[in-house]
């Protein structure tokens, strides 16, 4: 069908049947402008498990969201759909994870391991670096057919080490683009520990490659000595804003939040990449991400955010939504389905205004 007949035959204002696609729209890969990969994988998370199942979760919430955006004429027939979930990766994601615990508890334990135990733990350590290889060149391979289609790729985790392979299937299309990071953590760390592909390494990975111009990291409240002196080494192309110093100078400066926007967008090229983890966001709106921690942006906040990429006429070329966590699934209580609601509203504003900035809608 094309996509004019499923827009006519799509009742925008009538009760959803869940579809298998994001917010049971009625696109598929041919019509839709933006493919969502769905990465079912935390088997680096270091503190609370469980953002493998947030792409589920957000796809079962999402026919719950109204299509209306305040801020995109008709997003809803930009055309978003997303790929099945990679049964391999679900399974070994749930194969690994265990393993991932036992080795993570053996870093953490005061008692000295034996010889035995240490090669069991270098022989987990190398399963699970090789496995998280795999999966990026997986992304890495589906990212570059989507852009070959003419797609715009999206990544939907997961933990933050998932859209690793999206960025360098981006940097052979685009050859140079900033990256707009909005987070608690820097994710500064080199292998945190041991964890080549580590959720708190994602940027240390991306800044090796050739063609990130700058990344401007928005909401920066828990980072460790090590990614302080990696920033202030690459001041030239990391541009932190730290999120004591944005509430300082709007409780006592003369900074409020417009300025804060036009102030970050304004550090970033043509070009914009958006990493989006939802632990940027204040702990009550994630609740069980991961690594929550006090403080972070407001949901408003992050949508201004948001829209001043579309005030510059900033091009967004691709972005990823991470650690959106309901732990054990299906969602069983309240605080579950408040990250499933968050992140399908955050994802479904990405898209729109992906589109409105390429000028799909």
């Amino acid at each position: 069908m094309k996509k004019e007949e499923q827009i006519k035959n799509f009742d925008i204002n009538g009760v959803l049947s869940k579809n298998g696609n994001l917010f049971a729209l009625p696109f598929t890969y041919e019509t839709a402008n933006i493919i969502v990969i769905p990465v079912p994988w935390d088997i680096t998370t270091s503190n609370l498990a469980g953002t493998s199942n947030g792409p589920q979760a957000i796809l079962d919430y999402s026919p719950q969201i109204d299509f209306y955006d305040f801020d995109v004429e008709d997003a809803w027939k930009l055309g978003i759909y997303l790929l099945p979930l990679n049964e391999k990766w679900i399974e070994q994601n749930e194969k690994l994870r265990p393993l991932s615990d036992q080795y993570i508890a053996a870093l953490e334990s005061p008692i000295e391991s034996s010889s035995n135990d240490k090669r069991l733990l270098e022989k987990i350590l190398h399963t699970i670096n090789e496995a998280s290889l795999e999966l990026k060149n997986d992304v890495y391979k589906k990212s570059s057919e989507i852009i070959e289609a003419g797609k715009i790729p999206f990544i939907l985790g997961g933990e933050h080490s998932c859209p690793l392979g999206l960025i360098e299937a981006l940097l052979e299309k685009h050859s140079s683009f900033g990256i707009l990071q909005i987070d608690a953590h820097a994710d500064l760390r080199n292998a945190y520990e041991g964890f080549t592909y580590s959720h708190a390494s994602i940027f240390y990975n991306a800044m090796q490659l050739s063609g990130i111009s700058k990344l401007v990291s928005v909401g920066i409240r828990d980072i460790c000595e090590e990614e302080i002196k990696f920033t202030k080494a690459h001041k030239d192309k990391i541009i932190p804003f730290y999120d004591h110093q944005l509430k300082k100078k709007m409780l006592v400066g003369n900074m409020n939040w417009q300025k804060w926007c036009i102030e970050i967008v304004n550090q970033l090229p043509q070009k914009v990449y958006i990493s989006f983890d939802i632990d940027g966001l204040s702990p009550e709106l994630c609740p069980d991400t991961g690594t929550p921690v006090p403080g972070g942006l407001s949901y408003n906040e992050a949508i201004m955010l948001l829209k001043e990429l579309i005030l510059q006429e900033k091009t967004i070329i691709g972005a990823d939504l991470s650690e959106v966590s309901v732990g054990s699934y299906p969602i069983i209580n309240q605080s579950k389905e408040i990250n499933a609601n968050i992140g399908a509203r955050i994802l479904y504003k990405l898209c729109n205004l992906t589109g409105r900035s390429n000028h799909l809608i």
